[in-house]
């Protein structure tokens, strides 16, 4: 859709890897469709995924005892946020899609397994109690809609053509992406 703004957080260190390929079609078809594209690369940022007081300019609300959350809550009405978490939060803001392109993320990913790996009873479990925790806990607990994940299956143990067939897959999903329903965060499964 022309005109909408999509913001990829990409986690991958090797970008010639599958999940590199993802993010490369990703760019191309949304940019297709008009989209402005904007990719966050948290390994080429050097993205620090830890909460520390580097996440804090100036003073601290109580030096004697740090509390993060509340540090944060204070530097955040002060404007004392660090400018890489401002930056990024400006991009959430201003989205009007996100997608999470890493080895396990919420929108799309990769996995080092086969399906059947990631099925009810398999040896990693049924792979929707394995998200539901990203999909509701944090994504739709915050507000956002979320969309169906796209997984390709453990593309490294997969001949070419069927890597070609995930990314083609991909790219076609991308195409009718706008017009995708939201999942159900607090679905029946989850809690039988």
């Amino acid at each position: 859709m022309a005109g909408r703004k999509v913001l990829i957080v990409y986690a991958h260190q090797e970008p010639k890897s599958f999940n590199g390929s993802l993010k490369r079609v990703a760019v191309e078809e949304l940019s297709k469709q008009g989209c402005s594209v904007m990719v966050s690369d948290l390994y080429a940022m050097q993205f620090e995924p830890r909460a520390t007081r580097n996440d804090i300019v100036g003073c601290l609300h109580n030096s004697e005892e740090f509390n993060y959350g509340m540090e944060t809550l204070e530097a955040y009405k002060r404007g004392g946020l660090s400018s890489d978490l401002i930056e990024e939060q400006k991009k959430v803001q201003e989205a009007d899609l996100m997608i999470f392109q890493n080895k396990l993320a919420l929108f799309s990913f990769t996995t080092g397994g086969s399906k059947e790996m990631y099925a009810k009873g398999s040896i990693n479990g049924d792979i929707r109690y394995l998200l539901w925790p990203m999909q509701h806990g944090i994504m739709h607990f915050c507000g956002v809609k979320v969309l169906a994940p796209h997984i390709c299956f453990a593309p490294e143990y997969v001949s070419e053509e069927k890597r070609k067939d995930m990314l083609i897959a991909w790219a076609q999903r991308l195409r009718t992406l706008w017009k995708e329903e939201p999942i159900i965060c607090s679905p029946e499964w989850y809690f039988k």
